[in-house]
């Protein structure tokens, strides 16, 4: 099998996305793409990253090139989890990805960099893309997503298998405190006294 060929498979299923790292995994040099890249078989994405020139377009495309273009410890976070998931009827327009640390590479103007160190356990993969977990997401996008919204997407995630019943029955909870919280701040004093 070639160079080009074993690339080529392991972007099949990375959206088209191939690193150096990855390449040398394989055994294959990094010269290699630079030299598959000057013929136009891939596109120079940022450093270390190119994308097969001929890769099938997705609908997901935009979350796994964020991912990708900011650099190998990043993940989705927030509404571009509910987004990718297509929960919470969201389409961001700007993608949020967290890292652990602050990162060097160029931010592409369609991402939001979240410097955030998350524990191992809130991560995960969605359809090949490494993401929060729904739980996190829906707690992370309180601020910016209609409860109602978040509490659809709740129910729809336990039943694609995404979350499991314990927990969404928690986070249901969790979500509707919040409300109950904020309404009560949000209540004027003469009100709040008449109701004490």
């Amino acid at each position: 099998m070639t160079y080009r060929q074993q690339l080529r498979e392991l972007a099949a299923e990375n959206y088209g996305y191939v690193t150096t790292e990855d390449a040398a995994g394989l055994g294959v040099p990094a010269v290699e793409l630079r030299k598959l890249a000057s013929r136009g078989a891939l596109r120079h994405v940022r450093r270390g990253v190119y994308r097969f020139a001929d890769a099938r377009r997705t609908e997901r495309d935009a979350y796994a090139e964020a991912v990708v273009r900011v650099g190998p410890d990043a993940y989705l976070i927030g509404d571009a989890v509910l987004g990718l998931l297509g929960l919470a009827m969201v389409e961001p327009k700007r993608i949020k990805v967290g890292v652990p640390r602050r990162t060097r590479h160029k931010r592409p103007g369609f991402v939001d960099i979240v410097q955030r160190d998350v524990p191992p356990e809130l991560l995960t993969t969605y359809k090949g893309i490494r993401a929060t977990t729904v739980a996190q997401a829906l707690m992370d996008s309180r601020a910016t997503v209609m409860k109602e919204r978040l509490l659809d997407a709740l129910t729809q995630a336990k039943r694609d298998g995404l979350i499991h019943a314990d927990e969404a029955a928690r986070l249901r909870r969790r979500l509707n405190a919040r409300t109950a919280r904020s309404a009560l701040a949000g209540a004027c004093p003469a009100h709040a006294k008449g109701n004490e």
